[in-house]
């Protein structure tokens, strides 16, 4: 028996010229409109820009959400809903919003304050480290404090996060064979995005949540779960907690799921769940072609 997943890819898997094949469709169109009168900028006017303002965290973060949401509602227009979902970090709301949690503009809403919120913060550092030893690591954080595992992406690849000096400390202790410095102005997913998280709660506490009809996989904890007020509480615990991306993979295959479909720019996704998870068949749904092939398929 068949069972799928769709995973939305975070922040790190825009890409210039995303969304802009979806602009004469009318769903998209509507979407895109709504978009502009909540944000009060254009999501194509950005993903035809430049590189450096999409990757601004300001824009990055709604220029997903809006392209990765089209892309729901086409999908789930043309084929229905899956067996599950689960997003990276900001990919978490699309999911929230395939799962029918929360409306598009609400869904926007909070997307539009998490960006702002994370684009103001500062006094932080991510890094990115691959192919490490896993307990030197694990070692190495529980003796250094104001750094955290940000996001544990895989086996063989994680995000640490927190004070540049700690950060900076963590990196002098484990051997990597590589380690990138991550272009962004804070601490993300840790314990220094406290005070951001606070203000955020305002908006989200206006949104109003439903149950999920599909099972979510939150971030902070990679279980099924489909009641509102257990998803929102995780939500909550999202900006200062890690992405536990390793754990949801290896949920997938607990959980029987036999398909997985990226929905979003890029395949970034599909990478780390093709070495964790071999058995599973994947596939990848950004751009109007991908989509298209993928209902031919499923008419065929």
């Amino acid at each position: 028996m068949t069972k799928t997943a769709w995973v939305f890819p975070g922040q790190g898997s825009q890409a210039l010229g995303m969304g802009i094949d979806l602009q004469d469709i009318s769903l998209a169109k509507s979407k895109f409109e709504i978009a502009e009168k909540v944000l009060g900028w254009s999501i194509l006017d950005i993903c035809q820009g430049d590189d450096e303002t999409l990757a601004r965290t300001l824009y990055t973060q709604p220029c997903l959400y809006v392209v990765e949401s089209i892309l729901v509602d086409l999908l789930t227009e043309r084929i229905g809903l899956p067996q599950l979902v689960a997003g990276h970090s900001l990919g978490e709301y699309v999911a929230l919003y395939a799962a029918k949690v929360f409306d598009f503009e609400s869904g926007l809403k909070l997307v539009k304050k998490r960006a702002e919120l994370m684009d103001s913060a500062a006094g932080g550092k991510m890094a990115a480290l691959m192919k490490f030893d896993r307990s030197q690591l694990m070692t190495a954080l529980t003796e250094t404090s104001d750094v955290v595992l940000a996001n544990d992406n895989s086996a063989g690849q994680v995000v640490i996060s927190g004070t540049p000096e700690a950060v900076a400390e963590i990196l002098g202790k484990v051997k990597a064979k590589r380690v990138m410095t991550l272009n962004v102005s804070g601490a993300f997913h840790s314990p220094l995005m406290q005070e951001a998280s606070e203000q955020f709660l305002d908006v989200l506490n206006s949104v109003n949540f439903n149950d999920a009809q599909v099972p979510v996989l939150s971030n902070v904890e990679p279980t099924p779960a489909t009641s509102q007020e257990e998803l929102k509480r995780r939500l909550v615990q999202q900006m200062t907690g890690s992405v536990r991306w390793r754990e949801i993979m290896l949920q997938f295959s607990q959980s029987e799921i036999t398909n997985i479909i990226e929905v979003g720019p890029g395949k970034a996704l599909c990478g780390l769940i093709k070495r964790t998870c071999r058995e599973i068949k994947l596939e990848t749904v950004g751009t109007v072609v991908q989509l298209n092939a993928k209902t031919l398929v499923m008419s065929s």
